[in-house]
């Protein structure tokens, strides 16, 4: 790996000390304003979800599909859930959710959560105890999952690491097992990962969503910068953890060849990541309405140029283009091919870009 980036001429593809600070300010400006407004709702949230509470709300991706056969398909009333309402033509499959929240302080502009309660993204938690209650039900169960290992999934309603101390708790209750594991999804930076640091966790593994620069001034502008997510990423990973990256949703920007080369040289050069996920935007007809209500930057709606099993989606011409492009330069950074994977993607992309995929499986957290 060390000889690649060797290979790389840094000079023209990573800015200066000087324009990082720059831009850095920059972002500590906007960063701010944005978080007093979201903050203000963040003050607001109920004390904890009620489990009927939970039971009544549905998720954004999967409202009017109908489910798999799947035995054992929740526990604690939905706390603990299975995603198994894929459509056929998208090359993914059922994974199993840890519903402990709904919600999310970092109100990006294309996050599907506006689909969820009418467009409310004010962070709503479950009981601590009611999750672990759950939890123990689920490892009591030599039946549950057919008896296989699972990976369960803490970021697919909310950021998992926007109450740390709430998911210090459920991290450890897995350090009780050794059979499953459970997955935290999130864009925090490093003030939210002091409890990861303290020790390794050999049940709990990490991903990040980071996303090229220009995107994530325009449509993230609560969350920290992607060199803080970068960094949280890589202090975990140095403890032992097992760290992935999503790097989606992927937007066709003004340069944003550029941008994603620049973020890929980034992430490699602080640390490898496990496994990398990439994917493009899906425009689902309740996140697009619920956006526009909000008033926030509706520009990255805009890209959509066709309808898929999964929402609107840019142009098929486009995706292509936009993974063979990752694929290139992650192999030219000497990063393993097989270590990639697609999120979301109709089966006939993936068939055109080669990538085997296991049927009914999640491509992207649902193995090791």
């Amino acid at each position: 790996m060390k000889d690649n980036l060797d290979d790389f001429d840094k000079s023209q593809n990573t800015p200066t000390v000087r324009q990082r600070k720059a831009a850095y300010k920059a972002w500590k400006t906007i960063r701010k304003k944005k978080r007093e407004i979201v903050g203000k709702d963040t003050l607001k949230i109920d004390p904890f979800l009620t489990v009927n509470r939970l039971a009544s709300l549905v998720h954004p991706e999967t409202e009017g599909r109908a489910p798999s056969e799947t035995k054992n398909a929740s526990y604690g009333r939905g706390i603990i859930g299975l995603f198994h309402k894929t459509p056929p033509d998208i090359g993914c499959g059922e994974f199993w959710e840890v519903r402990w929240a709904f919600g999310c302080p970092l109100d990006c502009s294309y996050c599907y959560l506006r689909g969820t309660n009418r467009g409310n993204m004010r962070p709503r938690f479950v009981k601590p105890d009611s999750v672990l209650k759950a939890l123990d039900g689920v490892f009591g169960d030599p039946t549950f999952n057919y008896g296989k290992p699972a990976i369960f999934n803490t970021g697919e309603l909310s950021d998992s690491l926007m109450k740390p101390e709430l998911m210090r708790q459920i991290v450890d209750k897995f350090e009780e097992q050794k059979k499953h594991k459970v997955l935290l999804l999130t864009k925090m930076g490093p003030k939210s990962i002091g409890f990861l640091l303290e020790k390794p966790r050999r049940n709990t593994i990490c991903a990040w969503s980071i996303n090229a620069i220009d995107v994530a001034k325009r449509w993230e502008k609560a969350a920290p910068s992607p060199e803080e997510r970068i960094r949280a990423a890589s202090m975990v990973s140095s403890k032992g953890y097992e760290v992935r990256v999503r790097i989606d949703p992927m937007f066709p920007v003004p340069d944003w060849k550029q941008q994603y080369e620049d973020l890929v040289f980034r992430i490699i050069s602080e640390f490898e990541p496990r496994r990398i996920i990439l994917g493009t935007p899906r425009g689902l007809w309740k996140t697009i309405h619920y956006a526009e209500k909000s008033g926030t930057d509706m520009e990255w709606a805009s890209f959509f140029a066709e309808d898929t099993g999964w929402g609107k989606k840019i142009s098929t011409t486009t995706r292509l283009e936009m993974y063979r492009f990752m694929f290139d330069k992650l192999h030219s950074l000497g990063y393993p091919l097989d270590k990639v994977s697609i999120c979301k993607e109709t089966t006939a992309l993936l068939s055109k870009l080669g990538i085997k995929f296991k049927p009914l499986t999640c491509q992207c957290y649902g193995q090791e």
